[in-house]
């Protein structure tokens, strides 16, 4: 295994009922709180209700900022950080899916920041303090909810940037399955998309000759969040099974599945942020996309071993030789997303083949600013794989 520094202080409150203990996490670290979350569905299933309810009852004042997008915004963020100072809040709660919990992320630190948020994405500035936040995660995918990351969409240049700090993790996160009871059909295959490729782009791409352990806790959480997604999609009230999703997303994507791992890439969420930034494609139905794609171009480029292991171990498939196996397990994969309701072409998402050349330039930013070896040309032929 390789060296590594593993640091995760969330501290998790997980089960049936949890979303009632909000307010007393949240009156630990403040009294008047940014309430930030999407785009309303939380009023529909009785979650606002539980959330307003526990936050009133912890004596916590309550300053709402709805309208998160499931590709959050800049705009929507600077307005979320003017809203806060004026309000002079003194702690953020987010209750939704990632893009909820990310823009809350990029208030609290922009709040604490003289200059502008973006500045904070664009490496211009690093995060040296945040407000404290409190989260409930309502859609298990990101793991925003138990990691420092964060991401935002700036519309005017449509570059999807990410950032992190150790400031910005959340210091409570409220992780009640029965808040995802009612989530629709397309987004339990997105977020299954998700959790899945914050697993496997790493796990795929890593030339760690040995890190048996690692790959023992990403096989074991992929092959979780396939059979849930599966029991989840028969039956909906399956709370067994998304209790077991919501875990396994947030373990995803907390940093564990990739320590110990050397050479690791996220190649893949690279190119899948020029999709959403351009065409606004969910972020798990762009990665469904993508992933099968670059596993192909992985497979060409570093050969089958790490691919056919994950067919093998994961998806129980076997060829007459690795290459064989591998080929199968990329077909496999890309079988799970299309029959668990997630485009897995281009086409299906609406988006043209000639657009291509856009898209690889647009993610050649973010290519080029996590150090990511991998030319336009090269981006364009993954794309390519995708059509």
């Amino acid at each position: 295994m390789d060296n590594f520094s593993f640091y995760d202080p969330v501290k998790i409150i997980f089960g049936r009922g949890a979303i009632g203990k909000i307010g007393a996490e949240t009156a630990l670290y403040g009294r008047r709180a940014l309430f930030v979350y999407g785009q309303g569905s939380i009023r529909k299933n009785g979650v606002y209700r539980a959330v307003t309810r526990s936050l009133k009852a912890a004596g916590v004042s309550v300053t709402e900022h709805g309208g998160a997008r499931p590709n959050p915004v800049l705009s929507h963020a600077r307005e979320g950080i003017r809203t806060a100072r004026l309000k002079k809040c003194d702690v953020v709660v987010a209750v939704g899916g990632g893009s909820a919990i990310d823009e809350a992320k990029a208030i609290a630190a922009g709040v604490e920041y003289r200059g502008d948020v973006w500045d904070l994405f664009t490496k211009k500035s690093g995060i040296r303090a945040s407000l404290p936040l409190i989260a409930a995660s309502t859609l298990p995918a990101s793991g925003s909810e138990m990691n420092s990351g964060f991401v935002l969409l700036n519309e005017e240049t449509r570059q999807k940037f990410v950032t992190e700090s150790d400031a910005s993790f959340p210091k409570t996160s409220i992780l009640d399955p029965e808040t995802t009871a009612g989530l629709p059909r397309e987004q339990t295959a997105y977020g299954a998309a998700d959790a899945l490729a914050h697993l496997l782009e790493a796990y795929i791409t890593a030339a760690s000759p040995d890190a048996r352990v690692v790959d023992e806790l990403v096989e074991g959480l992929a092959r979780s969040v396939i059979v849930s997604t599966r029991r989840i999609l028969k039956d909906p009230s399956d709370y067994g099974a998304r209790s077991a999703m919501m875990w396994a997303a947030a373990l995803a994507a907390n940093g564990i599945g990739v320590c110990g791992y050397k050479g690791g890439i996220f190649l893949g969420h690279a190119i899948e942020h020029s999709l959403s930034a351009i065409y606004n494609l969910a972020h798990g139905a762009g990665l469904a996309i993508v992933m099968p794609a670059c596993f192909k171009y992985q497979l060409k480029r570093t050969g089958p071993g790490r691919l056919a292991g994950f067919g093998n171990r994961v998806l129980g498939v076997k060829g007459r030789n690795e290459k064989e196996t591998a080929e199968l397990a990329i077909a496999r994969l890309e079988r799970f997303f299309s029959s668990s309701g997630a485009p897995t072409r281009l086409a299906h998402a609406g988006i043209p083949a000639g657009a291509i050349p856009e898209l690889a330039e647009n993610a050649g930013g973010l290519i080029n600013l996590w150090g990511i070896d991998c030319g336009r040309a090269e981006v364009e032929k993954i794309l390519r794989l995708a059509a």
